[in-house]
């Protein structure tokens, strides 16, 4: 299934850019049961998101199932204007995604 990321780069003082990052991911935790068969739903979720500025690595974030459906991520990383943003993500069943941004 294709899942959808949308980005929100805001520059802030000192070289400094804030990341907001909104996935579109059902982010189950292999606890919760089906209300029509009471089976228990597999697990699903993101595992790891690594931030690139560049092409150079600037923060990784680790995820578990306890994190909301389409979970919201901020980060805050060292970018100047023109720089390009990419984050990119992976799940415990072997999805990812990416998406990149140039900060304003």
């Amino acid at each position: 299934m294709a899942r959808t990321m949308k980005m929100k780069i805001k520059k802030k003082d000192n070289g400094i850019a804030e990341v907001l990052c909104l996935v579109n991911h059902p982010m189950e935790t292999g606890l919760r049961k089906d209300k029509k068969t009471k089976e228990l739903i597999p697990a699903h979720h993101i595992q790891k998101m690594l931030f690139d500025v560049n092409g150079k690595n600037a923060a990784d974030v680790s995820l578990a199932g306890s994190i909301s459906k389409n979970p919201l991520i901020g980060v805050h990383v060292k970018a100047n204007s023109g720089d390009t943003i990419k984050v990119s993500w992976s799940d415990n069943k072997g999805e990812s995604g990416s998406a990149e941004k140039k900060v304003p």
